[in-house]
């Protein structure tokens, strides 16, 4: 554990679960004081209706060395997020970090149905969890953010920019938001480039969160047992490691070189000499690109 990150201050929106919670602990793991903030909390749980709560991922901030703060938000709703801003600064003073990650779209999901057969409701609600939330955020939070120069925002979603272009992403609605997502970096980039801030668009590889995981009945003890189901699960990634390199962009005093990047976790691992839990770095980008597209077996050998 390094503490490279003591003293900043750092927002996480969506830090529930997932990549989210984990993206929390690396930053508290790194010294950081950090904002939990999400809808599931111990007294109310989201429509999602998971165990996971803000207050367990603040506490795991705090175990990793860092000091965690959880704090029950809404995204959607501009008056919570202004009032969580107001807190911050009240509190602190200064944001020196803010990572959109606020998504719980995958529920709202029709796969592989052309748009006059998707569900609009659905549809637009996704829109408006995986794009609405990130917007209302910045828009409240970057005001803190870009009083000191150095400032970082980093917007996670699902596939970098070149993939996303080249690939269609099984859904109308899915598509766009992940597209999206990536824009919002690039355009918050131009935006912040003249107070010295940073955007990026960070995405992790197939990612090993409790959800998927309950997906493929496994745990993260036997996780490679889920490649009986699906062959590629062997080269799945936990949480740790996108959480790992916002930590290490965080603590880069260069980060400016990504600005409006689009970037993924494993390529990162390779620049920033982090590793995931098992100490290994996977690279889905690359196994996806020289494996899964040509057809080839499953086999995860040279890409960790």
């Amino acid at each position: 554990m390094t503490t490279s990150l003591t003293g900043k201050i750092a927002l996480v929106a969506g830090a529930t679960r997932g990549a989210g919670r984990q993206i929390a602990v690396q930053l508290g793991a790194a010294g950081a004081t950090v904002y939990c903030t999400g809808r599931s909390t111990r007294a109310r749980r989201s429509e999602l209706d998971r165990p996971e709560t803000i207050e367990e991922t603040a506490e795991l901030v705090s175990a990793a060395g860092g000091t965690g703060i959880a704090a029950a938000v809404d995204h959607l709703d501009p008056d919570q997020v202004r009032r969580l801003v107001e807190r911050i600064d009240a509190e602190q003073g200064r944001l020196d970090v803010l990572v959109n990650d606020v998504w719980g779209g995958d529920p709202l999901i029709t796969w592989e149905k052309p748009v006059w057969k998707q569900p609009l409701d659905a549809g637009f609600r996704m829109l408006r969890l995986a794009v609405d939330t990130h917007i209302i955020t910045s828009h409240f939070a970057l005001p803190l953010l870009i009083r000191k120069p150095g400032g970082l925002v980093v917007e996670i979603g699902d596939g970098t920019k070149e993939h996303n272009d080249a690939n269609y992403r099984l859904s109308v609605f899915y598509d766009l938001a992940k597209t999206s997502v990536n824009r919002l970096a690039f355009t918050q980039a131009h935006e912040l480039a003249p107070y010295g801030c940073t955007a990026v668009a960070l995405t992790p590889g197939w990612l090993r969160s409790e959800a998927m995981l309950e997906h493929f009945g496994v745990t993260e003890a036997n996780w490679r047992d889920g490649a009986a189901k699906e062959p590629h699960f062997v080269m799945s990634e936990t949480p740790a490691l996108v959480g790992r390199a916002v930590a290490a962009l965080a603590a880069d005093p260069d980060r400016a070189r990504w600005n409006g990047r689009s970037v993924d976790s494993g390529g990162l691992a390779q620049v920033y000499g982090f590793t995931d839990l098992d100490g290994t770095r996977p690279n889905w980008a690359r196994y996806y690109t020289e494996v899964v597209e040509p057809g080839r077996p499953a086999d995860d050998t040279g890409y960790r």
